[in-house]
């Protein structure tokens, strides 16, 4: 089951800020929601350990991250895939652009894709797309406070 999700968030940081941030592992860690552990395996893949509830299901995902498309400080292509064992598989990506609005503002847009299977794609398309959007929203809106704080 194949979802697509779009969004914006206004950054009070400059461009070369948000680009560094977007790369950096810790950053990453604190804005995905459910987190456990992220690592740095190479210059453009990430390990990591997701915990998520969909509805009823509650899922450890392990699985891989990896940064493509990488255009310095204009934004990159990321994508993740997680096995959570008996509850399915989770997969999913986002193309994120980054403009500068002045010298301390960034405009950050994101076009979010998911994809599920197994036990999770089961509880509904309804629920499934309420949930990813829910999530999507989260990160980049988790990631603009941090960033923004900082």
């Amino acid at each position: 089951m194949a979802l697509n999700m779009e969004g914006e968030e206004r950054i009070a940081a400059p461009i070369q800020k948000v680009w560094e941030a977007l790369n950096d592992p810790d950053v990453l860690k604190q804005c995905i929601p459910g987190c456990q552990s992220l690592e740095k395996t190479s210059d453009n893949e990430l390990a990591a350990t997701v915990v998520l509830k969909i509805g009823p299901i509650k899922a450890t995902f392990n699985g891989a991250v990896t940064l493509s498309n990488l255009t310095p400080p204009s934004g990159y292509t990321i994508t993740g895939e997680g096995k959570g064992g008996v509850a399915g598989f989770a997969k999913g990506g986002a193309d994120v652009a980054l403009a500068e609005d002045g010298p301390d503002t960034t405009v950050l847009k994101y076009t979010a894709k998911a994809d599920v299977g197994g036990k999770i794609a089961q509880l509904g398309s309804r629920l499934i797309e309420s949930t990813s959007k829910k999530l999507a929203g989260e990160f980049f809106s988790t990631f603009n406070q941090t960033v923004s704080a900082s």
